[in-house]
């Protein structure tokens, strides 16, 4: 039997439609059909189609239009599409294809081949829905791809994963820093069809804007002084994968508009080129500012974001969800036990106590950091409350930190201080140092630079 898997029929011909929709119930499947692309995508809301079989020419909509309709609400239907087409042109399989579908077939169909490959995608639907009730038991343990924490905020993250995941919608991941904004792109990445693919990650707050055009589109031998290669940029290193772009209102307008006409035609030339590559990219990006800020600021162009922001992905901070601190530190404990050599099994009451009561303003990476640092120099089994460093302990409650100013310190030596203070009660978070110290990450390297202290 076909366990009843329900199928959407798209096709204007009437004659047509009727003959694969009684031939296709016949073998054991639920039919609906559509006549239109408009009344298609009402359907796949509606009916919830486990396979489309979907014809290239119709009215209102055509076949492209619907998938790619499909692609941006997150669903991963394409990949359960077979395309029939009576024109059968190369470009447009090749397009379809592209476009995620199963299979592309022309007119007329082999009935004796249709129901196999009809058969084969049920298959598919069956092993992919097994794979996803495996995924809801892992989520609902704390544990999905590689992200952790049972907690009502992490869970809804984690739904939000498992939407986007199947899709090549580009999306935006908005958080604090530390919070696991790269995790969660590398989690989509590897649920998603892309798995295979590259994935390549670019911080655009960490590279000089002279040089952020080349590392994004790449250039050509001699296309400016030192450029003694062709060099390929993160979109082709990146190409048949996923690009995530952190830090993305850091950079400048010019290039945002170059970056979204790349992702619009999905082709580039590189610097001091004279042809356009072909490009196949999910984009992700993320920002630890508020967006709407950037967007008033001009720190983020409203075309870009409007392109990017098909899906949003919201990360809670640490402080949010203390619920996740025993999973995370038990988790983090097991990753660096066994390369440490030290049989440290877990944390102590008191100390946890003190893990759970702190603000952590460098949420999980400050954490991980923290745990690290302690199981290094930890005696025991458990980790105890003087294994924590000093901060940790005195800050576990509400006490602000501070340092005292020296008369007769010049403004760059207390600037200096400051920034040096600030970056060690962030763990070296400089993401969130600078956001403590009301300036952009950019301006922060300067200073790093300006005072040699790019190690802090």
């Amino acid at each position: 039997m076909a366990d009843e898997k329900r199928i959407l029929v798209v096709e204007d011909d009437p004659a047509t439609r009727r003959a694969w929709s009684e031939l296709i119930v016949s073998w054991g499947y639920r039919v609906e059909a559509a006549a239109d692309g408009e009344q298609a995508l009402a359907l796949i809301e509606s009916y919830a189609p486990h396979i489309l079989l979907l014809d290239l020419r119709l009215p209102r909509k055509d076949g492209f239009a619907v998938l790619e309709a499909i692609r941006e609400q997150g669903l991963d239907l394409p990949s359960r599409t077979i395309v029939i087409s009576g024109h059968g042109d190369i470009p447009d399989a090749v397009r379809a294809m592209k476009l995620g579908v199963y299979d592309y077939m022309r007119k007329p169909v082999d009935p004796s081949h249709l129901r196999i490959v009809i058969a084969n995608l049920a298959q598919h639907v069956n092993v992919s829905q097994e794979n996803l009730l495996l995924r809801h038991q892992l989520r609902k343990a704390g544990e999905f791809g590689k992200l952790i924490g049972r907690s009502s905020a992490m869970q809804r993250v984690m739904a939000s994963v498992e939407q986007l995941a199947p899709s090549s919608a580009s999306a935006i991941l908005r958080g604090e820093s530390g919070t696991g904004k790269e995790l969660v792109a590398r989690t989509i990445h590897d649920l998603s069809p892309r798995r295979n693919g590259p994935y390549i990650a670019i911080n655009c707050a960490a590279l000089p804007e002279t040089l952020m055009e080349s590392e994004l589109f790449g250039h050509e031998r001699g296309a400016f002084t030192g450029a003694d290669r062709r060099r390929e940029g993160c979109f082709e290193l990146a190409n048949g994968g996923t690009l995530l772009l952190d830090e993305i209102t850091e950079m400048k307008a010019d290039l945002q508009a170059k970056l979204l006409r790349v992702i619009e035609e999905q082709k580039l030339r590189r610097l001091g080129g004279t042809s356009e590559v072909a490009l196949d990219v999910r984009v992700l990006a993320a920002s630890n500012r508020n967006i709407e800020e950037a967007l008033r600021d001009a720190a983020l162009r409203e075309d870009l974001y409007y392109r990017l922001n098909v899906f949003t992905i919201e990360l809670p901070p640490l402080r949010d969800r203390p619920e996740d601190i025993a999973d995370l530190a038990e988790h983090f404990i097991h990753e660096f036990s066994e390369a440490e050599e030290k049989p440290v099994k877990g944390v102590d009451h008191e100390a946890f106590e003190v893990l759970r009561n702190y603000r952590w303003p460098g949420n999980v990476r400050q954490l991980r950091n923290v745990i690290q640092r302690a199981l290094i120099v930890s005696h025991g089994p458990l980790l105890m409350v003087d294994d924590l460093p000093p901060e940790i302990r005195r800050s576990s409650g509400n006490a602000a930190a501070g340092f005292e100013l020296a008369l007769g310190s010049s403004l760059d030596d207390l600037e200096r201080e400051f920034i040096r203070r600030t970056l060690e009660f962030t763990s070296g978070n400089k993401a969130r140092a600078a956001e403590l110290l009301g300036i952009s990450l950019k301006t922060l390297y300067n200073r790093l630079e300006r005072y040699q202290a790019k190690d802090w």
